[in-house]
């Protein structure tokens, strides 16, 4: 630009009108302006969309719920834990493809925070609710979340309180009918049969308190399964304590001590262990051969911990039952278990006290040999003399 106003003053000093001048300072000028390169315009080097893609990638990523982020209806990204619930192959997948369920592609039609629960969705007796958000536009997010064990413990609760109402109502039913009969009279309610009435009576009435305090004793120990015993026993002590008690009463003098291991010292509940002993002796009494011995030992397994194990010698139990015999209420022989008394609790009351002593249960049992249930416990290290 300075040249050009100096090329200006140089005509008019050549004596060159002004006007002439001034129109060739503008030409020049002008051109100046056009050959001026245009300036550049800084293009991205990434796609917008791919880095949004990518943050939100990284930020769901590590989260424990399964998402997925739908364009449209097709799943653009896909977090670890959804990956692990359907699979790898689900990214990119149009999402009626990839979720293949009538509610989840019902689902896709709804709107923002409607949700739908799918039962067997990723298989078995699985259940899960999908919950659809809107992220923004044509941009969606699917919450996964298993309600899976919610179920299970819920139907576990409905078929404990069926169960537990049919035991109570079996003895009660009979007790109020035997009631009925006497109040009834009449010349067939004599004094032998009164007597005999009473005595059903009693019997029920005893076979009904057993299941409850056997109930209150379950719902004790599942409320404390977390919470880890610290009293410092003597295991063998303890062992010939119950073994004594039980031999004094009648009926039950079969019971045999086979061998203590000494100075073994476990950290747990006195009144508990006590309990798991005992309902192990009044099981392998009920149901193992009425003259045979009824056998208690308390051994070391050289892995630091003491074997309690009670052993009995009768028909035993059938190998497909093993499995389940720590159920609630489940019996191998129905009929059997109620004439002896059984509740079809004790199994599972000695579970739930292993369970919380970080112990260890071991049934089994050969027909027509017996049955023998250990109980292993971790030992205290033994004190120096």
């Amino acid at each position: 630009m300075g040249l050009a106003l100096a090329t200006a003053a140089g005509i008019v000093l050549a004596g060159v009108t002004a006007w002439l001048a001034f129109a060739v300072l503008v030409l020049w000028l002008g051109s100046l302006w056009l050959a001026a390169p245009e300036p550049e315009i800084a293009m991205p080097r990434i796609d917008a969309i791919e880095v949004s893609r990518d943050a939100v990638r990284e930020t769901i990523e590590p989260l424990g719920q399964p998402l997925l982020i739908l364009d449209g209806t097709r799943i653009v990204v896909a977090n670890a834990a959804a990956r692990a619930a359907l699979g790898a192959h689900i990214v990119g997948q149009d999402a009626r493809i990839a979720l293949r369920h009538p509610d989840a592609m019902r689902l896709l039609d709804m709107g923002d925070g409607d949700s739908v629960s799918i039962a067997g969705f990723t298989g078995g007796r699985s259940l899960w609710q999908l919950t659809r958000r809107q992220v923004e536009g044509e941009r969606w997010m699917i919450e996964l979340s298993d309600r899976t064990a919610e179920a299970d413990v819920s139907r576990a609760h409905t078929d404990f309180v069926a169960n537990a109402s049919h035991e109570l109502r079996t003895p009660l039913a009979a007790i109020i009918g035997y009631v009925e009969t006497l109040s009834d009279g009449g010349p067939a309610v004599d004094a032998a049969a009164t007597t005999r009435f009473l005595g059903v009576i009693e019997r029920e009435a005893k076979r009904m308190l057993t299941l409850v305090e056997d109930l209150m004793t379950l719902s004790h120990v599942e409320a404390e399964k977390h919470d880890r015993p610290a009293e410092e026993i003597d295991l063998g002590n303890l062992a010939r304590r119950v073994v004594s008690e039980v031999k004094s009463l009648p009926g039950k003098d079969r019971v045999v001590l086979a061998a203590v291991e000494p100075g073994a010292r476990v950290a747990g509940d006195p009144g508990q262990l006590e309990q798991l002993l005992r309902n192990l002796i009044d099981n392998a009494l009920k149901y193992g051969s009425p003259d045979a011995p009824v056998t208690v030992s308390l051994e070391t397994d050289g892995k630091d911990r003491l074997v309690l194990s009670v052993a009995d010698r009768g028909p035993g139990i059938a190998p497909e039952h093993l499995p389940h015999l720590t159920r609630r209420f489940y019996r191998t022989d129905p009929g059997r278990s109620r004439a002896s008394g059984g509740t079809g609790l004790g199994l599972a009351i000695v579970k739930h006290i292993v369970e919380r002593h970080g112990g260890q249960l071991d049934i089994a049992s050969t027909l027509g040999e017996g049955t023998r249930i250990g109980v292993a416990l971790p030992a205290l290290a033994q004190a120096d003399d």
